[in-house]
């Protein structure tokens, strides 16, 4: 009883200690007003977002629960900007170095394609080829971002991406999230970006549409952003899509080969960049996640809300890194939280039977599932062998202790 009694102690102190962890105190941080600058022509009316949850407010630390400006004591000044909402992190270490509104929801129009690949780029094989389908297209705006697949159309996964990073294919996000979501079609992928969004433990994004066209109840934030694309910015096959700056799409039988340029944004801008993603709807205005890389910081800024002019997206993310740039490598006030748990990769979801090129039909059954069989099978060999090896073991001038055993076993 006594080691009972000290093993509850011990757990529940350490379920309180993850709990303090997990579940900061949500108390506001001291309101101060983010520096702003006034575009030329007012933005148009908007719905107002809903309130962020108290108890979420303060997630990545007290400073982050506050409507307005979290920055270091004794740090430059912060530049204005016409955004809404931002956010400067180190994407290294996770220290946050300063934003404006960080949890506020906001909408994030096509910058929602980072949570899409972070979601499933570790699902799918970038060698299968798919089949553009016409309800893959039938809901896009033939004026929005698209990729150029056309249906009836074959392209590798890898093709997609490159064309939902370079051009933000609206077309290609749905594709991906068709393929992505197996038997729930589309819907599953979207499935798929939320819970990829809670296991990053971004509480303020919610995903209606793969492609960040704008749809009921879709948010995000710019914290949240940054978790994002630290999640996406830690694979190195993202990281390769994201800084290309052209991409030849290969024709396949009955479908033409073309080429895309990448969107705008801050690669041969912005020395060091790494790669971004731009967004735009009349309800999102301008968004913008970027990183950048200098003296071996590599800093990521999210923004939201902001406007063609003076400076625009760009502009406005290129001084706000500026000013990351310019702080002491200490300084910070917040920090991105690490995800739930760790992700693994799951297996290629198969699609109307189509195999990765150049590759054979695999069996069935994973690595760890033979590994699982062959543990089971040995350890069957060896409950079989035990009595034997037993009998084997006994001295021979003692029969009757054998007998006695066995009787007694049964008996038992």
């Amino acid at each position: 009883m006594t080691i009972f009694r000290v093993t509850a102690v011990t757990l529940s102190a350490v379920l309180a200690s993850a709990a303090t962890a997990v579940a900061p105190a949500a108390a506001a941080a001291p309101y101060v007003r983010c520096p702003t600058v006034q575009p030329p022509v007012p933005p148009p009316a908007v719905p107002s977002p809903p309130a962020v949850n108290p108890a979420q407010a303060a997630v990545g630390g007290p400073a982050m629960a506050t409507a307005g400006l979290a920055a270091p004591p004794g740090a430059p000044a912060v530049p204005g900007v016409t955004a809404t909402s931002w956010l400067v992190a180190d994407l290294t270490s996770g220290a946050v170095l300063g934003g404006c509104a960080p949890h506020a929801h906001r909408t994030p129009a096509s910058v929602q394609k980072l949570l899409l690949a972070a979601a499933l780029m570790p699902r799918l094989d970038p060698r299968q080829v798919v089949e553009v389908t016409r309800a893959d297209l039938r809901d896009l705006d033939p004026a929005s971002s698209l990729m150029g697949v056309v249906p009836g159309g074959r392209y590798s996964v890898e093709s997609l991406w490159l064309g939902l990073l370079l051009r933000s294919g609206n077309d290609a996000a749905n594709v991906l999230a068709r393929v992505g979501g197996g038997s729930d079609g589309r819907q599953g992928g979207v499935d798929a970006m939320n819970d990829e969004a809670r296991r990053l433990r971004a509480h303020q994004t919610h995903a209606a549409t793969p492609s960040g066209l704008d749809g009921p109840g879709q948010y995000t934030s710019a914290y949240d952003l940054a978790l994002i694309a630290r999640a996406a910015f830690a694979r190195e096959d993202f990281r390769r899509y994201v800084a290309a700056p052209v991409a030849q799409i290969p024709a396949r039988p009955g479908t033409p080969g073309f080429s895309i340029t990448h969107d705008t944004t801050l690669l041969g801008r912005y020395p060091g960049t790494l790669g971004g993603k731009t967004g735009f709807t009349d309800l999102a205005r301008q968004t913008y996640v970027g990183v950048a890389e200098r003296d071996g910081r590599r800093l990521v800024v999210t923004l939201l809300g902001a406007e063609t002019a003076p400076l625009g997206s760009l502009g406005e993310a290129s001084a706000l890194l500026d000013w990351g740039f310019a702080l002491p490598r200490h300084a910070a006030v917040g920090q991105l939280v690490a995800p739930e748990d760790k992700k693994q990769d799951r297996p290629v979801v198969p699609v109307k039977g189509e195999h990765p090129q150049g590759t054979a039909h695999s069996s069935p059954l994973s690595a760890p599932t033979w590994l699982g069989l062959a543990a089971a099978l040995v350890l069957a060999v060896l409950l079989l062998a035990t009595p034997w090896w037993r009998r084997g073991r006994q001295p021979t001038a003692e029969p009757p202790a054998l007998e006695n055993a066995t009787r007694d076993t049964t008996t038992t």
